[in-house]
């Protein structure tokens, strides 16, 4: 299944959150499924993103990042955020940068857009420092989520 680059659809709940300064990007691809089992199998990594996750667990642990939550609705590891119709939305807000995964099902394409809002330096560097291995799982995600 190919997997594209595209700009966020309008009328997301993350569109009310987007400024100039912030991150975001959008991955989609054709599938008939539904939100919620989009959203499950996306979450659902393999190997070795959880070793790429494993890593970055223990990199930031000297900087007190927040971690895991055990509590509230959930996919995998991300908290639910939002929902809509044909809309969920995950993510939480941190010390050095808010983010948001949406995951959108319309006519049959599943989009999968990412939101980030750094609040200071170390914010920045550290978004800079994941952008390419955010790429390489968003795009791995959709393409896992759409074909099954």
């Amino acid at each position: 299944m190919k997997v594209r680059e595209t700009p966020l659809p309008e009328g997301t709940l993350l569109a009310g959150l987007v400024a100039p300064q912030d991150f975001v990007d959008c991955y989609a691809g054709e599938t008939p499924l539904d939100v919620e089992t989009v959203v499950a199998r996306a979450t659902e990594f393999p190997a070795w993103v959880k070793g790429l996750l494993l890593l970055r667990a223990l990199a930031v642990l000297p900087f007190k990042l927040k971690g895991r939550s055990t509590s509230g609705d959930r996919f995998g590891i991300f908290p639910v955020a939002g929902r809509a119709k044909d809309e969920i939305l995950l993510g939480f807000d941190d010390r050095h940068l808010d983010f948001r995964i949406s995951v959108l099902c319309r006519d049959n394409i599943a989009y999968a857009a990412t939101w980030v809002r750094p609040h200071n330096l170390f914010g920045r560097v550290y978004l800079r420092l994941i952008l390419p291995f955010h790429r390489w799982i968003m795009r791995d995600a959709v393409a896992r989520a759409v074909t099954g």
